[in-house]
């Protein structure tokens, strides 16, 4: 069903539940829950032409009830011109390869110029609406200095599944996301797990903090490679991060937390800046020219929303890791 069309469903007694709510979940897949309840709030469900405004209302066997679902109004950002790195597209998602300085959606001190903007420039037309509004659906972010892989809806129905998928993380369903990041250090083990509830600084609110009473947080990551420094000591690793959650900062806080913070993130590792001297003259110019975190979402792995087919992507390092991975493996 899209935006700008009716429906008519008729109450057979095999949806299992008489909530008008859940009865047309039943027979409207292609709309969110969400999105069905704001239809009969404001007034586009009828029963025998008498519009029911309770999502609890009690149906009967045998009721006719239509969906009126109106065109999907224009999305409050504009289009703008901004090129992608699109990785996968079809009708229902669109999957990028995002680099690093774009904003994910507009927000204060970032009104234009997001990801947002690219896509509705992008899309065009094949934005049926989310919501009712011709907008992209966000269902996951990365930081702005964050590069690779990320999916939007294009439709509601994609995203509705979307966001189930990324609600479960993987737990029950194919959803996999996995990071590569260049860490101060080198662990003392293979792999391990950072399970540690996070929540805002305390007292720096653009922060977040591994602190009691937060919401779970859990990461798993794996030693990939080390590499030394100019006195041949270990002083850097490259690791690959699985999210069992999804918190902003999330591997950034859990990886400062147990000591080693990302490469060049003045936010949580500020006072490993001196490390820096342990590196060789190219290694320090590279990492000074990187000027952001050195984490990069290269594998992203989930389950179709209209056919269930399991799809899976992979985005190398872009080049100024790759820059800085480089200069480290040579110790230079």
């Amino acid at each position: 069903m899209v935006d700008g069309e009716r429906q008519q469903v008729t109450v057979d007694g095999s949806e299992g539940a008489q909530r008008l709510d859940r009865v047309l979940a039943v027979h409207s897949p292609d709309l969110s829950r969400s999105r069905l309840k704001a239809l009969i709030l404001a007034g586009h469900v009828t029963i025998s032409e008498t519009p029911v405004r309770d999502p609890a209302h009690h149906v009967k066997t045998g009721d006719t009830i239509t969906i009126d679902v109106p065109p999907a109004v224009a999305a409050e950002p504009e289009g703008e011109n901004i090129a992608l790195d699109i990785v996968f597209e079809d009708d229902d998602i669109i999957v990028i390869n995002k680099p690093r300085g774009l904003v994910v959606h507009p927000a204060a001190g970032h009104a234009t110029g997001t990801l947002v903007n690219a896509l509705i420039a992008h899309c065009g037309a094949s934005l049926s609406g989310i919501g009712g509004v011709k907008r992209p659906g966000i269902v996951h972010r990365l930081d702005k200095d964050t590069t690779g892989l990320m999916v939007v809806a294009k439709n509601d129905k994609a995203h509705a599944s979307l966001t189930a998928q990324f609600a479960d993380h993987g737990r029950t369903n194919a959803m996999r996301r996995g990071y590569m990041a260049l860490i101060w250090g080198t662990p003392g083990r293979p792999r391990g797990t950072v399970d540690a509830p996070i929540d805002r600084h305390p007292h720096a609110r653009e922060k977040m903090a591994v602190r009691d009473g937060g919401r779970e947080a859990v990461t798993h990551w794996e030693l990939r490679e080390t590499f030394n420094g100019r006195d041949g000591k270990p002083v850097a690793s490259l690791i690959e991060c699985q999210l069992e959650t999804g918190r902003t900062h999330q591997i950034r806080v859990h990886l400062a937390h147990i000591g080693h913070p990302l490469l060049g993130d003045g936010v949580y590792g500020p006072h490993f800046r001196t490390k820096a001297s342990h590196l060789g003259p190219r290694t320090q110019a590279a990492l000074e020219a990187l000027n952001r975190q050195a984490l990069h979402a290269y594998l992203l792995a989930l389950e179709h929303p209209r056919t269930g087919e399991i799809l899976e992507w992979t985005a190398k390092l872009p080049s100024d890791l790759e820059n800085l991975r480089s200069c480290l493996t040579a110790s230079e």
